[in-house]
């Protein structure tokens, strides 16, 4: 699907109204109804088209950006805040320093944007089963159980980006034509999660293997990509379940199936050099699962609303400010911290693929935050360009790099860590070592400096649960992964207050006190409550 689905508009439809007298219940000349759009491939594909479009928006009438990479990453000990001082973007500094507020504008954007794609995936979900096989020759069962599916996919995955920042969600499986047709009532975190995973359990036999797809149809939903995601949302909802004290084996088990599923799939594998995976030759490559598809498309501007640009900000965003290379600066935010940067082992190649590290008349002022001048390599394009180099970006709002929600490192370190809970260590070790194998690091079993401490792996299984969470950090690290293992493995709270008391003073000074069971979720937008007439309940603590 990369550079070549039309993101496709809605067309609002005019919904007829009748009456108890024979000659009010004639249609009015001139209207239509919603069904009577829905008669060929064209508009099938075109509406299902349009639920992918808000997974790539980044910015809009929220006046800010809002990334999900902020929230993965800046909020936990793997990244700053970054940009031009504490005061640029606002929104992000509280959130990094746990002083959010129920009124931040950039967690707004992100509750609008998922709500849309769902909206929009129910809409295509209702209209596109209801029409008949054969409306035109294009129109087969196949194609439309496969558009059916992809719309149900995205449902699910919107739904999955929400419950992890926000909590539980209301669960809206129908098209909202009218105010009075949406119900507020927040399902529980556990409720939501069981609605994604059935979901996605509904969509995975009818969507195709990624080979199946033509190259212009790369980037859709795939039975690797939903088969991946059973995989991580049977391991965060057993996560979940396993921190209110209940037996999570049979959601571990889940996922294990899943991720056998995936592998023996044959369709993905690693690629040779890590650092392929985040170039543009390297788009919906072997290693690739799911990831959102931005092309460099010069109508881009600013004032259109959501979705203006079919580019990403991702790459201005992360740029360093100054230094490194003077002619293809950006906006300097998302600073990998010492700490991430003393995760790795000696000889890991990811740490220099992952951080790029200013030195000497390199560094300048304008690239400092908080003393920390560190910057995100694997979404800068530095060897993107003519002859290897900085890739140049022709406006802010046009970068082309493809941002990877799901690698199958990802999802082989998500089935060891399946198989590692529920005490199979054979197969956790075995895919363990296959990421490790890849960049010429020891097996586990095995010992390493790590944060400047000599460390030791046993084979036994709780050394294996932290050579996972390990090595999930260093191989995901500035991915927007972080956050998000911290609050399902239930360890937030003494990785944040660990990760700060190693910090400098600078950061220190500006850090908040995080409270436990409170910041483990961000708060429900006010403005969203207000429409809500108070219906839609706030998280504990805000």
């Amino acid at each position: 699907m990369k550079k070549t689905i039309k993101y496709a508009a809605l067309i609002a439809m005019t919904v007829v109204m009748g009456s108890c007298n024979d000659w009010l219940t004639e249609d009015t000349p001139g209207s239509n109804k919603i069904e009577d759009y829905f008669v060929s491939t064209a508009t099938a594909t075109e509406v299902v088209n349009a639920t992918y479009a808000p997974l790539s928006f980044e910015y809009g009438t929220s006046t800010t950006f809002y990334s999900e990479w902020y929230i993965g990453d800046i909020v936990s000990d793997d990244a700053l805040k970054g940009g031009q001082g504490t005061t640029d973007m606002g929104a992000a500094y509280d959130m990094e320093n746990f002083k959010t507020n129920p009124d931040n504008r950039l967690l707004l954007g992100f509750y609008n944007a998922q709500w849309q794609g769902i909206q929009r995936c129910n809409l295509a979900i209702q209209q596109v089963s209801m029409m008949e096989v054969g409306a035109d020759a294009q129109f087969t069962q196949e194609l439309k159980d496969r558009l059916v599916a992809e719309a149900t996919f995205m449902r699910s995955y919107y739904y999955f980006r929400l419950v992890r920042v926000f909590g539980g969600m209301p669960l809206i499986d129908y098209v909202v034509d009218s105010s009075n047709k949406f119900n507020f009532d927040r399902a529980t975190l556990l409720e939501t999660y069981e609605f994604i995973i059935k979901g996605l359990e509904n969509a995975v036999e009818a969507l195709p293997l990624k080979s199946k797809y033509a190259a212009a149809d790369m980037g859709r939903a795939t039975r690797g990509a939903a088969q991946a995601m059973l995989l991580k949302a049977n391991l965060y909802y057993a996560g979940f379940l396993a921190q209110e004290g209940r037996d999570a084996t049979a959601a571990y088990q889940a996922a294990k199936h899943w991720g056998e599923e995936l592998m023996t799939s044959g369709e993905y594998d690693l690629v040779p050099t890590y650092f392929d995976n985040f170039t543009l030759a390297g788009e919906n490559g072997k290693e690739s699962i799911f990831e959102i598809q931005y092309v460099e498309d010069p109508r881009s501007d600013y004032g259109e609303g959501e979705g203006f640009s079919r580019g990403t900000f991702t790459l201005i965003m992360q740029r360093p400010r100054a230094g490194f290379n003077d002619s293809e600066t950006g906006w300097g935010f998302n600073h990998p911290t010492q700490n991430l940067y003393d995760e790795y082992e000696e000889g890991d190649l990811r740490r220099d693929a992952t951080i790029m590290q200013q030195e000497g008349g390199e560094i300048d002022e304008a690239s400092i935050y908080l003393g920390n001048y560190y910057y995100n390599r694997k979404y800068a394009q530095t060897t993107d360009g003519a002859g290897g180099t900085w890739y140049h970006l022709t406006h802010h709002s046009r970068g082309p790099l493809n941002y990877r929600l799901i690698r199958y490192s990802d999802a082989l370190l998500m089935y060891a860590e399946a198989c590692c809970e529920l005490g199979d260590l054979t197969p956790a070790i075995t895919a363990l070592n296959r990421v490790r194998d890849r960049v010429g690091l020891s097996p586990f079993p095995y010992t390493a400096t790590i944060q400047g401490q000599h460390v030791v792996f046993t084979s036994s299984q709780a050394d294996l649960r932290r050579a996972i969470r390990h090595e999930r950090r260093v191989e995901l690290a500035m991915e927007g992964h972080r956050w998000f293992d911290l609050c399902r493995w239930g360890i937030a709270k003494e990785t944040m207050d660990a990760y700060i008391a190693g910090e400098n003073d600078e950061v220190k000074a500006e850090y908040g006190i995080f409270q436990k069971g409170k910041h483990e979720l961000m708060p429900i937008p006010s403005e969203e409550r207000q429409l809500a007439n108070g219906k839609l309940a706030q998280n504990p603590g805000y």
